[in-house]
């Protein structure tokens, strides 16, 4: 790790959950159909400039904003905190880590109150609020369900050069770490933190960056996600399916990953599991055990590793994106064939057996 991030000597912001992402796309109409249209998520205000979205379940004001620009890009990763003194103590954190940061008492956007947005030490655009707008939660409103509904806003991924030190960073900000990724000389090629009782609210890739890797929200069951890529065959919009359907090892979540017409990558995710209890064990997986990212075997696509969006800085601008000093995980997996594929020894005996006897 080089460079640590200082520990502030005042407290970190009491985090409950991530709440929202805004993102810059480039046509709003042909967002909001893929959004809107294909993925189901329902508007709860709109206008020409801006679209507010919310999932099923949601009863704040939104889970995700497109917003219209020039470049595409990630404008804020947003955390709801405890109280309305968490949003005052977030900014006395990133204040004295030396951050730069801004606060407005009306919000970023329509439906959040008082918000301060930093350029965290990673180089991410994060932001803290409490103030919002309550709408009604759909949840009983099987009138609008779809058979591939997304009901809630599950994490974030984002991607930056030195995991280690985005880790210890998270670490003090009061993540805990359910799940990483590390080879035998220590090298650590992913993180899984969370602060609700779920596998992560945000999860940290090795990789060039600050970037934002993917924004992933849940569905109830397997058959929602299926239904989905029916959805997106039908409409011969198939080649927007980058990955999947398939099992992660990692969070054991059942998972598939779209681009959106920015190529934004999103997941849509369930079935992980709960991570509640304070001596909740953190599961390491070795980087060549290629069941880690997916249960099945099948090849991860490079793009996977290597694409991923901007993010911006609090004037709007793109941040400059840092190369990654140690070996990244597509170059230490993708091989010729697409995937490397390595056990243990004497793993590939035991599998044999077991299934003979089976």
């Amino acid at each position: 790790m080089t460079n640590p991030v200082p520990t502030p000597s005042v407290p970190a912001p009491d985090i409950v959950r991530c709440a929202y992402m805004e993102i810059v796309v480039t046509d709003l109409a042909r967002s909001r159909a893929f959004y809107v249209d294909v993925l189901g998520l329902h508007v709860t205000e709109e206008d020409d400039e801006a679209i507010y979205l919310r999932s099923l379940e949601e009863f704040i004001h939104h889970n995700l904003v497109l917003r219209k620009g020039p470049v595409a890009a990630v404008a804020a990763f947003a955390y709801r905190v405890k109280s309305p003194a968490e949003v005052d103590a977030a900014e006395a954190y990133y204040r004295e880590l030396g951050c730069r940061t801004e606060r407005r008492a009306d919000g970023f956007t329509k439906g959040v109150g008082d918000s301060v947005r930093v350029e965290d030490p990673l180089g991410f655009p994060y932001e803290f609020f409490y103030d919002v707008e309550h709408v009604e939660r759909l949840t009983q409103r099987y009138d609008l369900y779809s058979a591939g509904e997304l009901v809630r806003l599950d994490h974030f991924n984002q991607v930056t050069p030195d995991v280690p030190r985005g880790r210890a960073y998270l670490e003090d900000l009061g993540f805990r770490v359910s799940e990483d990724i590390q080879d035998s000389d220590g090298v650590t090629y992913a993180v899984w933190m969370h602060r609700k009782q779920t596998v992560h609210d945000t999860a940290l890739t090795g990789g060039n960056g600050p970037r934002m890797h993917h924004v992933a929200f849940a569905t109830h069951e397997k058959h929602n996600i299926i239904q989905i890529c029916d959805k997106m065959g039908a409409l011969r919009i198939s080649d927007r399916i980058e990955r999947g359907p398939g099992r992660h090892g990692v969070s054991n979540a059942f998972y598939l990953y779209i681009l959106d017409p920015d190529d934004h990558r999103i997941e849509i995710y369930c079935q992980d599991y709960y991570t509640g209890d304070p001596d909740n064990p953190t599961i390491t997986w070795d980087v060549h055990d290629n069941q880690r990212r997916d249960w099945w075997g099948n090849a991860v696509v490079p793009s996977w590793y290597s694409e991923a969006s901007l993010v911006l800085d609090l004037d709007g601008n793109p941040q400059p994106v840092t190369e990654r000093d140690e070996r990244s995980e597509m170059a230490v997996t993708v091989g010729a064939d697409g995937f490397s594929y390595t056990r243990k020894d004497g793993a590939e005996a035991e599998g044999f057996k077991l299934g003979a006897q089976l």
